[in-house]
């Protein structure tokens, strides 16, 4: 009940106690006419919350923890009866504990009935939507309301939309993990020939180099056509081992950590144009970013009983190791070929 369903109630009662006392009959009518009009806004708010069917169109990728562009669609499903003042709006998760994914309600003024004219297509409202944690999000919970038509009452009706969502891994960087990018994007390139603002060098010209690159001056030193060319970067390939093992006395947000480490590792490295391979207990090798992120977003870790094992990994000889881990002596136990062994969160 709104406040002005509380202060129309309270005239009610006293228009009620009036009546009774007095035993005036024109307030005995002003009295059934006003809970009449009660009765009659409780009917009508049900009526236009009734035969209303949501869609909520998401992209193709989603990243947990991050704002994301959707579409809501609202279709009326009643014939010819329009839905009037309604408010469509996120609602807590009491399975997963998780707040709303819609950052802030949508009002739709009106949405037509299903008329042979409109064929229920639906409105459209753009929103944005956040999921708070990574995963297969399969129920999306939300409110319809509305106080048509006078604003007494306020009905809702929950709406539940059965379909699956993989969310990604939040891709904010976590501690250290900026610096250690700038370090792998250094220890991976290698300096060629190319096309970037690097001098490289200066050699003879051939029928397919651009005219805007001769070199005038050893042109004229050396009586032929010369022409700059420039270095460009050609990136390596990086190789992260995730760990799923976890200590029973470790912190217990370790590991999501370390997931979202490895998933900002191969998001900006992929962008970076360097190879990317994740290794993990159970997963030879996932490559491209896509099917990182895939990965990552349903991995679940495996509780180590007792001491951490030497870890059995196999990595190519031209690629640079990162491994995330709680148990960096057993890698080392494990002969790994990598040089450092960078450690998160231990």
């Amino acid at each position: 009940m709104t406040r002005g369903g509380v202060l129309f109630v309270l005239a009610l009662l006293l228009t009620g106690a009036g009546a009774f006392l007095s035993a005036n009959n024109l307030l005995f009518l002003v009295f059934s006419a006003m809970l009449a009009l009660l009765l009659v806004s409780g009917f009508l708010s049900r009526l236009v919350l009734a035969g209303l069917e949501l869609e909520l169109l998401l992209p193709e990728h989603v990243v947990a923890r991050a704002p994301v562009p959707a579409v809501v669609r609202i279709r009326n499903l009643k014939r010819l009866t329009p839905s009037f003042s309604i408010e469509l709006a996120g609602r807590f998760d009491p399975v997963l504990q998780a707040p709303p994914i819609m950052t802030g309600p949508v009002y739709f003024p009106l949405i037509p009935g299903r008329s042979f004219v409109t064929k229920a297509a639906g409105l459209e409202a753009q929103v944005e939507v956040t999921f708070p944690q990574r995963g297969m999000h399969h129920n999306k919970l939300f409110v319809l309301s509305t106080k048509f038509p006078f604003g007494f009452l306020r009905k809702t009706a929950r709406v539940t939309l059965h379909k699956q969502t993989l969310v990604y891994p939040c891709l904010e960087p976590g501690e250290g993990m900026e610096a250690l990018l700038e370090q792998l994007a250094g220890d991976t390139a290698v300096p060629r020939r190319g096309a970037s603002q690097e001098f490289y060098g200066v050699r003879r010209y051939e029928a397919t180099d651009s005219a805007h690159l001769v070199d005038w001056k050893s042109t004229a030193h050396t009586g032929e056509l010369q022409v700059r060319e420039f270095s460009r970067e050609e990136e390596g390939l990086v190789e992260i081992y995730l760990d799923r093992r976890t200590a029973a006395a470790g912190p217990e947000d370790w590991f999501e950590r370390a997931v979202e480490g490895c998933a900002f590792l191969a998001w900006h490295l992929e962008h970076r144009a360097t190879r990317v391979i994740l290794r993990s207990q159970g997963e030879a090798g996932v490559s491209g970013v896509y099917g990182i992120l895939s990965y990552l977003a349903l991995v679940r870790p495996l509780e180590a009983r007792g001491s951490m094992d030497p870890v059995d990994a196999t990595f190519g000889s031209d690629g640079v190791q990162v491994a995330f881990t709680q148990a960096p002596e057993a890698f080392r136990q494990g002969g790994w070929r990598c040089a450092e062994v960078r450690v998160c969160g231990a």
